[in-house]
């Protein structure tokens, strides 16, 4: 097998060959067909993330087809299309995991962060803890799904009933989250770097009714914003848009500190919440309606040994929706 592995923090991702894994009890190998970038792999890259090791294989975005199974493994089948997303292994028996809520477990794993990803032809993944896909899913376009969609179908789940929400950083969870309001017929109002008018006509394109930069009022008070760009300062410029009784949701999993700010800001019942990893029950209610919501991602794909290039792009702001990494001969197909 062949991937790309990130040696410590602060490097850049190296080029390796490796024996092709077998899977031990309770796994499963996927051939990897398609890995999104995603901001949490800057972080990881940078050594923001204290749960990290290194050496590591980043990657947690990944859609492959299942081509060997551990001894005791009986689901999913051979051949079959899965994804692989963040959480990649909960203990079960801690109270957080006792009570549904996996996500906060005790001794996690995640895929990409403790256990190698996808940047590789090849990953090891707890077969309980893939994604079944459907086999007429198209692996690029579905990649990004696998986090951005997931983390933002989170976060807007966090938001309520809210009627109108703001997407603070309209990257690629943003573009996936903006189609998925205006089909529950919710209003969307989306924030960008101050004068990044290509980005704001882009979210004006994927659904946002309304689109500025985070220096500028929006056109009607929210009843939620959603905050998905890394930067802790958006957290008081959202609580200032919120109307009472409104929230504040934080869907990244690093941030900068967050300033200090008057507590009228915070006055009238406003919330800050954060959102922290994935629940597989999250993935079941997402897939369950990507095709109803008519969800289109915007990609660009990339060979897999240009991983480094990719990220350099997405840390550049220059993608409209994800960078993709794909083995030959998927990176030949075009730009979705």
């Amino acid at each position: 097998m062949f991937a790309m592995v990130l040696r410590e923090a602060g490097g850049f991702l190296a080029p390796e060959c490796r024996p092709t894994p077998e899977p031990g009890p309770g796994e499963v190998r996927i051939r990897v067909e398609a890995c999104a970038v995603c901001r949490t792999d800057l972080h990881l890259i940078d050594g923001e993330l204290p749960q990290a090791t290194y050496p590591i294989v980043p990657g947690h975005e990944v859609v492959g087809i299942v081509a060997a199974r551990g001894p005791d493994v009986r689901e999913p089948p051979l051949g079959s299309r899965v994804g692989v997303p963040w959480l990649g292994h909960a203990c079960g028996h801690c109270s957080h995991c006792e009570a549904g809520r996996e996500n906060l477990c005790d001794a996690p794993g995640f895929t990409g962060c403790t256990r190698d990803g996808g940047f590789a032809t090849d990953i090891l993944a707890e077969a309980a803890f893939t994604i079944p896909l459907g086999a007429d899913l198209d692996p690029v376009a579905t990649a990004p799904l696998l986090c951005a969609g997931l983390i933002g179908w989170r976060t807007l789940r966090m938001a309520g009933a809210a009627e109108t929400v703001g997407l603070y950083g309209f990257g690629a969870a943003a573009h996936i989250i903006a189609q998925v309001c205006r089909w529950q017929g919710r209003r969307v109002f989306a924030f960008t770097r101050p004068g990044d008018r290509e980005t704001q006509a882009f979210a004006r394109s994927v659904g946002a009714e309304w689109a500025g930069g985070t220096d500028a009022p929006p056109p009607a008070p929210l009843d939620a914003a959603l905050v998905f760009a890394p930067d802790g300062a958006l957290v008081p410029t959202a609580l200032k848009a919120v109307r009472k009784g409104g929230r504040v949701v934080c869907g990244g999993i690093h941030m900068s500190d967050i300033p200090a700010f008057p507590y009228e800001l915070l006055w009238g019942e406003r919330a800050v919440l954060s959102v922290a990893n994935l629940t597989r029950e999250d993935a079941r209610s997402f897939f369950a309606l990507v095709p109803r919501a008519g969800i289109v991602t915007h990609t660009r794909p990339y060979p897999l040994e240009r991983a480094n290039e990719a990220i350099a792009d997405h840390r550049s702001g220059i993608l409209r929706g994800a960078a993709v990494l794909v083995p030959q001969p998927l990176a030949r197909r075009p730009t979705t």
